[in-house]
């Protein structure tokens, strides 16, 4: 078995190491291509492997009809919308994600730019403070889960929730309030982070009507994809609203537009940062990497998204 290891934006040298040392100690070859520039260097590296592990590289259908004997990819990661599964699927590859392994990470940061919100971007201006205040977590699964456990009991916020796939039960034990509809959920919190993946459902889900009912001095936290804005709806409501706030760990397509018209008011991160720590880097690859040790050697689909 031979497992590659390609990512545009390398692993930290310790994840590719333990990378290493779990594919050779199951007596598979190892291979990594790293910061490559063109795709076609990922085509034609593809050719002879059976696993691959990938972080945000694009796995197209031109990679996976390449990829000859390709078995699994795994994505180091939550998201796997980099992933052509339709084109996976119709030959049969498994493709899986890491859930939880970047969740700190990223909820972290999903904290740290309210708390920049809050301070004004520190423009040496009196802000405010994030105790008291009310957080919606929109998609309560590993992340939103996080956000919420750390807003409540290291901030002191008022967290509430909206996620139909989770029982409103579990979300409560976590002494977070569950709303029936996205719309309480808005129209009931100053800030809203958002954790929904992007697919057919939520792609620009978030418009102008569901942003239009949050309350006067509102913020909007992206740490999932910008797919799921609604871009002409976001414009509106903060050309309508002088007190709407907009924040994001994926600088949208209109970034430079956003910070031209609403100085002060808009904030992007230079790259995506979410999982861009060293603790997350290396939980990611190894999870990655056991997961291929285990669908080979026993079969485990556990963390399959192409079901």
């Amino acid at each position: 078995m031979k497992v590659l290891v390609a990512t545009q934006k390398p692993f930290a040298s310790e994840a590719v190491d333990k990378i290493k040392e779990i594919v050779t100690s199951a007596g598979y070859e190892f291979a990594l291509l790293e910061k490559y520039s063109e795709q076609s260097e990922l085509i034609k590296a593809v050719k002879d492997v059976n696993a691959l592990i990938v972080r945000s590289d694009k796995v197209t259908k031109e990679v996976i009809d390449a990829a000859e004997n390709l078995k699994i990819v795994v994505r180091a990661g939550a998201g796997y919308d980099n992933i052509d599964l339709a084109s996976a699927s119709e030959k049969g590859i498994v493709v899986m994600n890491t859930p939880g392994q970047n969740s700190n990470a990223v909820a972290e940061l999903a904290l740290g730019l309210m708390v920049y919100t809050a301070r004004g971007f520190f423009n040496g201006k009196p802000g405010t403070e994030l105790k008291g205040k009310t957080l919606g977590i929109h998609a309560y699964g590993h992340v939103g889960s996080l956000v919420g456990k750390i807003a409540k009991n290291g901030f002191g916020m008022n967290v509430s929730a909206f996620d139909p796939f989770i029982p409103a039960e579990k979300i409560e034990a976590d002494g977070v309030k569950v709303y029936n509809s996205v719309e309480e959920l808005y129209a009931n919190n100053r800030y809203i982070s958002l954790h929904i993946p992007a697919n057919e459902q939520t792609k620009k889900s978030i418009n102008y009507d569901l942003l239009s009912k949050m309350p006067k001095g509102a913020t909007l936290v992206n740490t999932a994809r910008k797919e799921v804005i609604d871009e002409d709806g976001l414009v509106k409501i903060m050309e309508e609203r002088d007190d709407f706030k907009y924040v994001s760990d994926i600088a949208p397509d209109i970034s430079e537009l956003l910070k031209e018209k609403f100085p002060g008011r808009v904030y992007f991160t230079p790259k995506k940062m979410g999982a861009q720590t060293a603790e997350a880097n290396i939980n990611a690859g190894i999870a990655a990497a056991n997961q291929i040790v285990n669908y080979f050697e026993k079969g485990d689909v556990t963390f399959q998204v192409n079901k």
